[in-house]
């Protein structure tokens, strides 16, 4: 039985006019749900534009008031895969997890396989007492190229814990990132919020926009080459890339916020961020719990170089 989750109000602005209205709810909620969700909110009657329900292929106008009723999507069938898994803790409630570079964290349209998700249901379901219609939880992600420490919930009653302590930001998310640049010590205080051209990226100084604060230190440096560690007291999409774009001092080999040609002449073949150390409450015992995620050695060759002067 599904349950209502959430409703929404908002009015469209002029960058969004003349766009269908499925399309223009999964823009916006690009992280939350796919299109086809959206779709079915609209047929199903939980989208109004004006007071009034509209079609899927319906256009949307300047000011116009979009109000959403989001209700509980039903799980999608993921498919458990023998997948390797670099496992830094688990117990009944959680696993943590040193996630690989070039991992997708959750089945999603054009990656419904080779997932984190598909990896850690093949691991929990050869565990004695698990259950079929349990579901591995996500809390947070990390970008397929982004490797380092993330947690996933086996129970409900964690997930809804966990999610409370991410959305309550008793957690602490420490990334270390090889940058274009040397920005120094420094806060970056910088809402970030959807592009408003390219609806695929993220960035700063736009309509919509959400508080994002990132704390940055430089630890070394070589050049115009930095290592840099990062600690994000928020969670948005991207967030340590944009905010190190925002400063001048992109991390390298990001193909979308990068410098282009900082990433060819190092020829770094993707994004050198890696999310370290991660502290959380333990969703039962309420006892802190650290983690940190070895770095991969492709970014670790990069930091010994820079440590080497």
């Amino acid at each position: 039985m599904e349950s209502a989750a959430d409703t929404e109000i908002f009015q469209v602005a002029a960058f969004d006019a003349d766009i269908r209205i499925d399309k223009l709810l999964a823009e916006r909620y690009r992280d939350l749900n796919s299109r086809h969700y959206f779709q079915r909110l609209i047929r199903e009657g939980h989208v109004t534009v004006n007071g009034a329900q509209v079609k899927k292929k319906d256009r949307v106008a300047q000011g116009d008031e979009i109000e959403i009723h989001f209700i509980l999507a039903p799980e999608i069938h993921v498919e458990p895969e023998d997948i390797p898994l670099e496992i830094l803790y688990e117990d009944a409630d959680i696993i943590v997890l040193n996630k690989a570079s070039g991992m997708v964290v959750h089945p999603a349209p054009g990656n419904w396989t080779g997932t984190l998700v598909n990896a850690v249901l093949y691991h929990c379901r050869l565990q004695d007492g698990w259950d079929d219609t349990m579901r591995p939880g996500i809390v947070h992600r990390l970008d397929k190229e982004t490797s380092g420490a993330i947690v996933v919930a086996k129970t409900l009653r964690a997930h809804r814990m966990l999610g409370e302590s991410f959305a309550g930001r008793h957690v602490k998310k420490e990334y270390l990132a090889v940058c274009v640049g040397n920005p120094g010590e420094g806060t970056v205080d910088a809402p970030i919020g959807r592009h408003p051209i390219h609806r695929k990226m993220m960035a700063t100084d736009v309509d919509r926009a959400r508080d994002a604060l990132t704390h940055y230190n430089t630890e070394a440096h070589q050049g115009d080459i930095a290592l840099v560690r990062l600690e994000l007291h928020t969670g948005r999409t991207h967030q340590a890339r944009v905010h190190m774009r925002h400063l001048g001092c992109p991390v390298l080999g990001d193909s979308v916020y990068g410098a282009a040609k900082a990433n060819k002449r190092y020829s770094a073949k993707r994004q050198l961020l890696h999310a370290e150390i991660l502290e959380i409450p333990h969703p039962s015992s309420g006892e802190r719990l650290k983690f940190q995620a070895p770095i991969p050695p492709d970014m670790l060759a990069w930091i010994e170089r820079l440590q080497s002067t």
